[in-house]
């Protein structure tokens, strides 16, 4: 947890905690799309889009025992194979995987993990796979 602050939300602007409520309104399927959600709070799309994968509630970062991950990964051999070996390695196991057809020489991964044996922190899983050479791109898409 090294990478985050507590911080009291009097000190930060406003529209931080609207994009936590517009991502609520789409978990909780009162919005259908993102445009929806940003408007019924008063933030624009791209402040939501900007925000949404680094603002949450206290309970969404120490109650956490789900994560997902998008992944964009070189199009070879043991790519995958790779990413799975650095999760279980860690202690985290993997609940689903889904992956679209490679395109560009890249494909794109959606991997949900349970953390809750996991033996390392939530930092250290992601600093590790960042550091694999297969891996271009990688974001925390949520945490529960």
């Amino acid at each position: 947890m090294a990478d985050y602050l507590y911080v009291h939300k009097k000190i930060l602007p406003d529209y931080l905690e609207k994009v936590i409520r517009a991502r609520e309104l789409l978990e909780g399927k009162e919005a259908a799309t993102v445009t929806e959600a940003a408007e019924r709070v008063g933030i624009s799309r791209n402040t939501y889009y900007r925000y949404k994968d680094y603002v949450f509630r206290p309970k969404e970062m120490t109650t956490s025992h789900q994560a997902v991950f998008s992944i964009l990964l070189s199009d070879e051999p043991g790519a995958l194979a790779s990413v799975i070996t650095c999760i279980t390695t860690q202690g985290a196991s993997i609940l689903t995987i889904s992956q679209a057809i490679p395109l560009q020489h890249q494909a794109s991964v959606l991997m949900s993990l349970d953390l809750s044996q996991m033996e390392a922190s939530l930092e250290k899983l992601t600093a590790d796979l960042k550091k694999l050479k297969v891996v271009k791109n990688l974001q925390l898409a949520g945490i529960e």
